[in-house]
This record gives C-alpha cells, sequence and structure tokens, in this order.
C-alpha cells in the first residue's frame, strides 16, 4: 500500500494515499457477480436494484437457495462489502448473517478485506470525492455502468485504525437514528391505512366516485436531463418518477431536483404525485410547490378536507392503479386514465371524521421526516469534511521508489473457496454491457 501521507496539520498526518489495488492480494479480494439480474426462479441473490441506503433491501431475506450448491467466487460472505456498478454506481453495502451464502449478480462488485479497512471503504464510497471520481468512469451502454477496475485504482485515503473506528461510530448513530426514524413514519402511515381499510370493510354500500370528479389530475412533461444546472432566484421542486419509488412513506423532505418558478406551472403543497411501475401505484403529498415531469400525474383533490381519505382510497388501489398503466414496465401512467378510477366515497360527515383522525399520524410521519433529513444534513456535512480532509493527499503523486507499507494482517480474512486468485474480476473489458 502507498505510503504517501499527508503532512498539513489538520490532524491528517497519519491518512495513507492508497487504492485497493495497492493492498496485498491476501489482504482484499475483489470480484464481481456471475448472475443476470432478471434471473428466472432465483433465490438469495443480491443485485444492483437490492442495495440501497447502505443496506441490502431484498425481498427473498429469509429464504435459502438450494442446499446442494457449492461455493464460487460470487457467493457472499458475512461482512463483504457489495458495491453497485450497474445503475447506481458507488452505491455500497455490507453482507449481514441473513445474506451469507448468496450470490451476487453482475451488478455487483464484491469487496472482501480487514473489517475495519472494509468500514472505512463504505463511507468513502459516500463522499462526494468519490462518487465525483466514479462518475468520470461511468459508460453508459445500457444503463449508467462503472467497472469494477475503477474502484481498484481509485485512490482513497486511508486513516489510521483509530480514527476510522470513530467515523464508523459516528455513521452507524446517524444511520440508525434515521432507521428509527423511518420506521415509526412508516408505522403511522401504515395505522392510518389499517383505519381507512377498517372503516371500508365496515361499509361496503359507500357511494362510488370517479377521481375525475373528485380531484383534478395533470400528466406532468419534460424530462430530468431538461432542468438546467444552474438556477437564480425563485424555484420549485421537480419530481421524477424514481424520486417515488422506494419511499417508505408519502412525505418527502426535499427533492433532488428544482426549476426556475416560472418554467412551467407549479402544484401546490398538498398535491398528491403518482407514479406506477409494476408493484404497484407510487404516491408523494408535496410540502413545497412542484411540478411533475413526464411519468409523474399530480393530483390535487377538491377539498383539502378530503385529501386524506383520497390518499389511502389511492394506497389501497395501488394495483389496480398499475393495471392502468401502459408501456414497458408499467411506467406510462396518464391523468385521462387515472380520473376513470372508480373510488369508494362516503359521505363529507364521515371523511372529515377520518381527516381528523388519521391528520395526527400524518404530522407525525412528517415530522420524522423532517427530523431524518437534518440527520441527513449532518452525515452530508461529515462526508465534505472528510472530502476536504483527503483533498491535499489525493492531489499527491505516488513517489516511484516508495516501499508499501501494508495494514495489520487480519485475523482472518476471507478466501473463496474456488478462487484461482485475489482479485478475480468477472467483469472484463468485453463483458463489460449491462446486464440484460
Amino acid at each position: 500500500m502507498d505510503a504517501t501521507a499527508h503532512h498539513n496539520g489538520s490532524g491528517t498526518e497519519a491518512w495513507q494515499r492508497t487504492s485497493i489495488g495497492k493492498f496485498r492480494k491476501e489482504d482484499m479480494y475483489t470480484t464481481s457477480g456471475v448472475l443476470d439480474d432478471n434471473a428466472p426462479d432465483q433465490t438469495g441473490i443480491v443485485s444492483s436494484t437490492y442495495v440501497r441506503g447502505g443496506k441490502v433491501h431484498s425481498p427473498q431475506t429469509g429464504k435459502r437457495g438450494p442446499g446442494d450448491s457449492r461455493p464460487h467466487r460470487a457467493t457472499l460472505k458475512e461482512g463483504d462489502l457489495v458495491v453497485v456498478l450497474v445503475r447506481r454506481p458507488g452505491d455500497a453495502a455490507f453482507v449481514t448473517a441473513e445474506q451469507a451464502g448468496w450470490t451476487a449478480t453482475r451488478s455487483i462488485g464484491i469487496i472482501r478485506a480487514d473489517p475495519n479497512v472494509a468500514r472505512w471503504l463504505r463511507i468513502w464510497l459516500q463522499t462526494p470525492t468519490a462518487k465525483a471520481r466514479i462518475e468520470e468512469d461511468v459508460t453508459a451502454h445500457v444503463e449508467p455502468t462503472v467497472s469494477l477496475d475503477t474502484l481498484r485504482t481509485m485512490p482513497f485515503p486511508l486513516p489510521p485504525p483509530d480514527v476510522i473506528t470513530k467515523y464508523h461510530r459516528a455513521f452507524s448513530l446517524i444511520e440508525e437514528k434515521i432507521d428509527l426514524h423511518e420506521e415509526a413514519a412508516r408505522t403511522a402511515v401504515e395505522l392510518a391505512d389499517a383505519i381507512h381499510d377498517d372503516w371500508s370493510a365496515a361499509s361496503p354500500v359507500w357511494e362510488r366516485r370517479l377521481l375525475g370528479e373528485v380531484a383534478k389530475a395533470t400528466t406532468g412533461s419534460g424530462s430530468a436531463r431538461s432542468i438546467p444546472r444552474e438556477i437564480d432566484g425563485p424555484r420549485v421542486d421537480v419530481i421524477t418518477p424514481n424520486d417515488l419509488f422506494d419511499l417508505t412513506v408519502p412525505h418527502v423532505e426535499r427533492f433532488r431536483l428544482s426549476r426556475p418558478a416560472f418554467a412551467s406551472e407549479a402544484w401546490p403543497p398538498g398535491t398528491f404525485m403518482l407514479s406506477t411501475r409494476p408493484d404497484g401505484a407510487h404516491i408523494v403529498v408535496t410540502q413545497h410547490p412542484a411540478s411533475p415531469t413526464r411519468g409523474v400525474v399530480a393530483i390535487r383533490p377538491a377539498d383539502d378536507k378530503d385529501s386524506w381519505w383520497l390518499l389511502h382510497e389511492l394506497r389501497s388501489r395501488s394495483n389496480d392503479i398499475s393495471q392502468m398503466a401502459q408501456g414497458r414496465n408499467a411506467r406510462e401512467i396518464s391523468a385521462r386514465a387515472l380520473s376513470r378510477l372508480s373510488l369508494a366515497w362516503p359521505d363529507s360527515i364521515t371523511r372529515a371524521d377520518f381527516h381528523s383522525m388519521t391528520d395526527p399520524l400524518h404530522a407525525m410521519a412528517r415530522q420524522l421526516v423532517s427530523e431524518s433529513a437534518t440527520l441527513h444534513d449532518l452525515k452530508d456535512a461529515l462526508l465534505r469534511d472528510i472530502s476536504a480532509k483527503a483533498g491535499v493527499l489525493l492531489e499527491q503523486e505516488a513517489e516511484p521508489n516508495e516501499e508499501d507499507v501494508h495494514p495489520p494482517r487480519p485475523s482472518m480474512v476471507p478466501t473463496p473457496r474456488e478462487a484461482t486468485t485475489s482479485h478475480e474480476s468477472g467483469w472484463s473489458q468485453e463483458n463489460r454491457q449491462a446486464p440484460a
């Protein structure tokens, strides 16, 4: 490992400049997966789809693959760092005990190393510096793709073990708190769902109304690519389909994109933004003026007091709404089609009672989402600080005759039973196309 140390008086004197490829082969194993992301009838798979927010979120949790399957280079072990190579390059998560023995797909890179080094790599890959470096090498065959070789050669700073431990504890506490907030917010919204379902089951004779009769719906236009990067003056949120997928609750503190307020019609706070894919409808309630792009339908209840009944009625009809969508992967939903959706519509007194009962639950969820956003800001500030501390160090060029300095030998670095080398790429130049 390179021994280029940083001496600038900022507390990073003992940090070293290195890269994955500079580690001894017996101390750092890297490879990529072997299966297609869409391999049918597979059990125990980790693909890029499941690695989000620093965790592996798999619907296959609790399942096991065939008992007679033999280990191979892409068989995961507890503590492995899995890194997304396709779609969201650089996202990373640790393999848990429950996912040990699963198989990674070709959209995943695997890093197996000393636990302390792996913890630091997971943090480093979230920094603005690492993201920018990965972005430089991203290619777009079918989807954004980065090679495992890019990760191997990418320089990164390596602090002493005690510094890594402190950073790891800080990030772990922040992420645990965010998880607690998200779980509490999700429970609050699910309780409101349960109240809606209970009331609906008890009163099956309610009037049926079309969505277009109780709300205004408009299909969004344009795409994220058409949004200017530099914006002066007032702006409004821009909501794309991807912003709605994988939300745990229908509330978001802020969105990643915005456009000039004069550029398009903005919908007021309290508007529903809806998009679809095969797993159902995905809905968010805006907190600020917002504008939908193509693939998103804006829905505004005729009466604000009907908002929570309409929201939970739409959530209960998620699969029906998805079946109304057109195009590949059920992603094209129109306001015209949605306006013909038949809804259970109780009398005004019942809708008002439902609003009074569920409004505190949504207020709680919004507050928790807001607190989580503050924690995310804190995490981002720490990541920016790490990038700033590493800046001078990473700009240095390794000296040609520099002697390698190795980290303390881990007590046991797991090595795949059938691996022939310690750097099996599985992602050769001729195989860098994104998985079909």
